[in-house]
């Protein structure tokens, strides 16, 4: 191969998009699905829910109902659409499985305690990676839930309260 053959062709490469090596695997997503559906991720994380009329159209696009956690403050279930201003767009997979399994942000906050990731730490990889292909799979939704917010900033959202036993 000539020299300008041989640039062009790396010109080309360096300048094409990054495609994903292999496509989404359609048995991996379908467990994806499952295992979102047993885990009752929508449950925190559909518009409506909380209000008992779930908004399907935006399926796990992000709660408006905030749980309020005394002495740490108010959180909503985010987005988990692949939207990127306002969902997991922007995350990476090693990024989703970090807070499915340690329960840690990319910028390194760590969730709200009323997200169940020290159960998910026992999933196995291949069920993990299929919970990311299937929220990877899903059509983004522009929602940007409201807060955080720390305990002694007034919510401006509906909130609900969780209060320990003991606690007035």
């Amino acid at each position: 191969m000539t020299k300008p053959i041989l640039l062009a062709v790396v010109a080309a490469l360096a300048t094409a998009p990054l495609m994903p090596a292999t496509a989404a695997d359609p048995a991996a997503i379908a467990r994806g699905k499952y295992l979102v559906a047993i885990a009752g991720c929508n449950d925190c994380h559909t518009p409506g829910y909380f209000l008992g009329k779930p908004d399907m159209a935006r399926f796990l696009g992000g709660s408006e109902v905030g749980f309020e956690i005394p002495g740490l403050g108010v959180f909503h279930g985010p987005n988990l659409t692949p939207d990127k201003a306002t969902g997991l767009g922007g995350w990476t997979d090693a990024q989703i499985v970090a807070a499915l399994q340690k329960g840690q942000r990319p910028d390194g906050r760590m969730l709200a305690p009323i997200m169940p990731w020290h159960a998910f730490a026992n999933l196995t990889k291949q069920d993990v990676d299929a919970i990311v292909s299937y929220l990877r799979s899903l059509p983004p939704i522009a929602n940007k839930v409201p807060g955080p917010f720390g305990p002694t900033e007034p919510p401006t959202s509906f909130v609900m309260k969780i209060v320990p036993p003991g606690a007035k």
